[in-house]
């Protein structure tokens, strides 16, 4: 469990994305730059990455994050930041862009006990604080 200023939370996703038409690109140096910059980024917005597999044609990111961010603003900003700083880093020396496809998975993962919830609430009950 995580916690921040007004919530108790353990909320996992899993996101998925390929490469625009799932070109084998992500291989050898570029996976180890992207690798390296999917964990820049996640540094940079206070999420914790619990599981990174970085494909030839595709990534599997297994990432925790605060309720306050939607899967989709997390695929935005991984996608986005991701390609953005990659491009500007090594495209300009006779390096490939990458460039991903529009679409992404994502999943939930978590798990609770139904003792857990029912203590919770038992502590929050009105009145008790």
């Amino acid at each position: 469990m995580k916690t921040t200023r007004h919530a108790t939370y353990n909320l996992n996703y899993h996101i998925v994305w390929l490469p625009k038409y799932r070109q084998s690109v992500l291989e050898g140096e570029v996976a180890d730059r992207v690798r390296t910059i999917l964990h820049e980024i996640a540094d940079d917005k206070g999420l914790e990455i619990i599981d990174l597999t970085v494909q030839p044609d595709h990534i599997h990111l297994f990432v925790s994050s605060p309720p306050k961010h939607a899967p989709s603003l997390l695929a935005n900003w991984f996608k986005g930041i991701s390609s953005r700083k990659y491009n500007h880093r090594y495209a300009d020396n006779d390096g490939e862009k990458i460039r991903w496809a529009r679409g992404y998975y994502a999943g939930t993962a978590g798990h609770v006990s139904s003792e857990t919830v029912q203590d919770y609430i038992q502590r929050h009950k009105e009145g008790d604080t």
